[in-house]
């Protein structure tokens, strides 16, 4: 079963997360402050990382800029902070999603299990003929291997930001709305959501594009949506 790591320096937190995480049958490794989680990562293969944002010593944010230079497993930030600019920030630095304190136990575990459907699966539908190989101009998608490549470079993409561009590509040429982005990719209504998919939008095209700013690929079209160009 998927392993997860569960940091926060409120061990009360990490035990409730730990009970109803192994009782879903997941491995469940503990950390306190991000020193820690980053050691356990070096340790050990984890599937995915739950962090807190404010602990000593080193905070989610650092730790998640410093995971991301190397690994591209699933990351949800808890903060007891709910303001927009903090959910951006997280999703700035790499998470993939964002629960904020309070949370029901119940819906980080769904998220949880979101998360890892996306991780494991990474979009696993494929062309009618059966090619798992998806192109447009010099960018090419291998489903199969799950590998991004540009010009025949590779591209390290998160998952989120994997199943974007996925079905972005094999959709090319077609306009999407954020919402319906968000509710093909999440599987959950879209309420608020733009600046979450904008976030991931823009970190892909900081990764495939030459000039993010005048994008080749991933394009908007203003007051509709995103599309990727048939090339």
């Amino acid at each position: 079963m998927s392993k997860i790591l569960v940091c926060d320096d409120d061990k009360e937190i990490v035990e409730a997360i730990y009970i109803y995480l192994t009782q879903e049958g997941y491995t469940v490794r503990k950390a306190y402050d991000g020193e820690e989680a980053l050691k356990i990562l070096k340790e050990e293969e984890i599937d995915l990382l739950i962090i807190d944002v404010m602990m000593p010593r080193l905070d989610g944010i650092r730790a998640t800029l410093k995971i991301r230079e190397e690994n591209n497993i699933p990351i949800i930030i808890l903060s007891a902070k709910s303001e927009d600019a903090d959910k951006i920030l997280g999703l700035n630095v790499g998470a993939d999603d964002y629960v904020t304190k309070p949370f029901n136990p119940l819906e980080l575990v769904a998220r949880v299990k979101s998360q890892m459907r996306r991780y494991t699966q990474l979009g696993s539908t494929r062309m009618d003929e059966g090619k798992a190989v998806y192109s447009t101009g010099g960018l090419s998608i291998n489903d199969d291997l799950k590998e991004v490549t540009v010009d025949g470079e590779p591209v390290k993409l998160t998952p989120i930001e994997y199943n974007i561009l996925l079905f972005l590509v094999k959709n090319q040429g077609k306009v999407f709305s954020i919402d319906q982005i968000y509710e093909k990719i999440w599987n959950e209504d879209a309420i608020g959501v733009d600046n979450t998919v904008a976030v991931h939008i823009r970190h892909i095209r900081e990764k495939i594009e030459i000039n993010p700013k005048e994008p080749r690929y991933l394009k908007v079209v203003w007051g509709v949506g995103y599309k990727v160009e048939k090339l």
